[in-house]
């Protein structure tokens, strides 16, 4: 990692036990409950939580037009751990561009930790670059820190919403 192109990381206190907030990133049915950008849903999708294995899903947004994307799991430590590469997809699967920004990079790697914490759950999200990014989908990742970082907060306030009503 250059030292002047940081990782993004956000980092939550969720009011949860550990093993519960880790099931509601490794289980399909937890994810399609909350998972995705403000106003979208989750309405179609597959995991494999292994090793290899992956989670595909599509969502449909306010306008009613699909988005699809797809982890591929690298590292699972229950309930401590969960690394995979993030990306968008097509419907069937296959890597796609950011449907909104076609230099946004092809893929992330996503290095999920859940540690105990005396409210519950201290989760840190930290979304790296691949080495084959391109300069430019370089750039544009260290450009959209901020967004990224109110798009997270909305995210795990949608999370800690169903969390407490489990």
């Amino acid at each position: 990692m250059n030292e002047n192109k940081p990782d993004f990381v956000i980092t939550r206190v969720l009011k949860a036990p550990r093993e519960l907030v880790f099931a509601t990133f490794s289980q399909a049915d937890h994810l399609a409950k909350w998972w995705g950008p403000t106003g979208f849903s989750v309405v179609q999708s597959s995991m494999d939580l292994r090793v290899g294995g992956s989670y595909h899903f599509g969502m449909r947004g306010p306008d009613d037009s699909m988005m699809w994307a797809k982890f591929v799991y690298k590292e699972i430590i229950r309930p401590e751990k969960l690394v995979y590469h993030h990306s968008f997809s097509d419907e069937a699967g296959n890597l796609a561009h950011h449907p909104m920004s076609p230099t946004w990079p092809l893929e992330i790697l996503s290095t999920l930790s859940f540690d105990e914490h005396a409210d519950g759950t201290l989760l840190t999200i930290r979304w790296s670059l691949l080495d084959n990014a391109t300069d430019e989908e370089r750039r544009v990742f260290h450009a959209t820190f901020v967004s990224m970082d109110q798009g997270f907060a909305a995210l795990l306030d949608q999370l800690q919403a169903y969390l407490a009503s489990l």
